[in-house]
């Protein structure tokens, strides 16, 4: 059997309500930029949001479906409970000041010997903040965060599992991640990329959370190719998953399989990118359609909340 091993997170996607509070809090308080406005190709009606580093290199995208009606979520078992970000070290201090800033309670934890600090967007996404080396910097600067304490992208992810002892076993046998520790309520794992390598697992069983606003969607790891990719899908399907067949999702290809924990994954390509569509000086600048919904294009963006990426006033100080 193929030994197969992910360099890492992909991306994360979500479910929000507002879009323009989900921009305010990406892009106007964490600084991240949004790299591609388009929409959900499943529901043409909804946003997809996406945010980054400079060109929304894998590992760094975090993406968004704002429902503006839907159901608030219950995080739980079956879902990325916290998604960690990594900031420069000697960044941390900036951060705390900065949410404070912006009247946003955090709390400093600390886990495998590092500090975090917790906290939550609008829509009650659980979200961290840790410092570390590995990892290279960001090139964008937005909204008073400055390039030397600016997110560099994931630092990893805290999964909650139905089925602790399965994920972990998947996380090893499947998807190639070492484990490198065990303390307390988790044990960690890690790729062999540098950002988005850092997992780690809720060993105790989780009741299932339920989808909405505030919850993740899935979790996307890395496949460096479209080669490697047809891989993975043998591979995912040699163990014993059922991958769905590969979907084009214009800046990717993507596969998705739920595993015995409840956790929706999704393998990506990390080409073609997001600059195959527009210039890399002007991502997210305007709605970019998928060609076989171009002819509906006035319709669709007639449905579509008007949204702008801006610098809040607590940012200018």
């Amino acid at each position: 059997m193929t030994e197969q091993q992910t360099a890492g997170i992909h991306h994360i996607t979500a479910f929000v309500q507002n879009a323009q509070e989900t921009v305010d809090f990406y892009a106007g308080v964490l600084g991240l930029r949004m790299i591609k406005k388009t929409i959900n190709f499943d529901a043409p009606e909804v946003y997809h949001l996406y945010f980054g580093n400079e060109l929304g290199s894998p590992g760094t995208i975090i993406t968004f479906f704002p429902w503006a009606h839907s159901r608030k979520g219950r995080i739980g078992g079956g879902q990325v409970g916290i998604t960690s970000y990594v900031v420069p070290t000697g960044s941390l201090s900036f951060w705390e000041e900065r949410l404070a800033q912006f009247n946003i309670p955090f709390e400093k934890v600390t886990r495998f010997s590092e500090t975090y600090l917790q906290f939550a967007d609008r829509d009650g996404l659980q979200l961290e903040i840790v410092e570390r080396e590995e990892g290279p910097r960001s090139q964008w600067s937005f909204g008073g965060v400055p390039v030397d304490r600016a997110i560099k992208g994931f630092g990893g992810a805290v999964l909650y599992s139905t089925d602790p002892t399965q994920t972990a076993h998947l996380l090893k046998q499947v998807m190639g991640l070492q484990k490198v520790g065990q303390e307390g309520a988790y044990a960690r794992f890690k790729s062999t990329g540098d950002l988005g390598n850092m997992i780690d697992l809720n060993v105790s069983p989780m009741a299932s959370g339920v989808g909405g606003a505030g919850t993740v969607h899935h979790i996307a790891w890395r496949a460096k190719d479209d080669a490697e990719h047809a891989l993975w899908r043998s591979h995912v399907t040699n163990h014993g998953f059922h991958p769905t067949p590969i979907v084009d999702r214009q800046y990717f290809n993507a596969i998705y399989f739920r595993e015995e924990g409840g956790i929706l994954f999704e393998i990506a390509t990390d080409p073609p990118g997001f600059s195959r569509d527009e210039q890399p000086e002007a991502l997210g600048e305007k709605l970019m359609l998928p060609e076989w919904f171009e002819g509906n294009r006035s319709q669709i963006e007639s449905n579509l909340p008007p949204i702008q990426v801006r610098v809040l006033e607590a940012g200018k100080s």
